[in-house]
């Protein structure tokens, strides 16, 4: 039996609980994950689509899907944390890394989509590394 990780939002209204059984993650540079994310990437990974336990909250999870492209975003109405979301496929269940509370035993697969990287993480990711905000 697969270990059995914890995730929930920042304001702590939505809540669940998820199999560590991973089958893919990826680091993704596309424009549009960097839009839903607000960030240089998303982390994603993959799943069956029934593994899942929502806790609390679900009626405060919100789904976005793209008209015309195959991409999505599911996230908490109170605090905008993204929160995991099944594939418009419905092949598989897409739970964003950084939700959880534990880290899970899946190393990342591959980075993809990096023809679309940004050229400030490109270089940010070679600056200095601080533990906090540098002083």
């Amino acid at each position: 039996m697969a270990n059995v990780i914890t995730g929930d939002c920042c304001c702590g209204e939505v809540a669940f609980t998820i199999e560590d059984n991973f089958s893919k993650f990826f680091f993704c540079y596309c424009e549009q994950c960097r839009k839903l994310t607000g960030s240089a990437h998303a982390s994603n990974l993959f799943t069956s689509p029934d593994n899942i336990k929502w806790l609390k909250g679900a009626d405060k999870v919100k789904r976005y899907d793209h008209v015309e492209r195959s991409f999505s975003k599911s996230f908490c109405t109170e605090c905008g944390s993204g929160l995991p979301f099944l594939s418009q496929n419905g092949k598989a269940l897409i739970v964003p890394a950084g939700i959880l509370n534990a880290e899970p035993s899946k190393v990342v697969d591959a980075q993809i989509f990096c023809a679309e990287q940004a050229d400030w993480h490109q270089v940010g990711i070679t600056i200095n590394k601080e533990s906090g905000f540098p002083k």
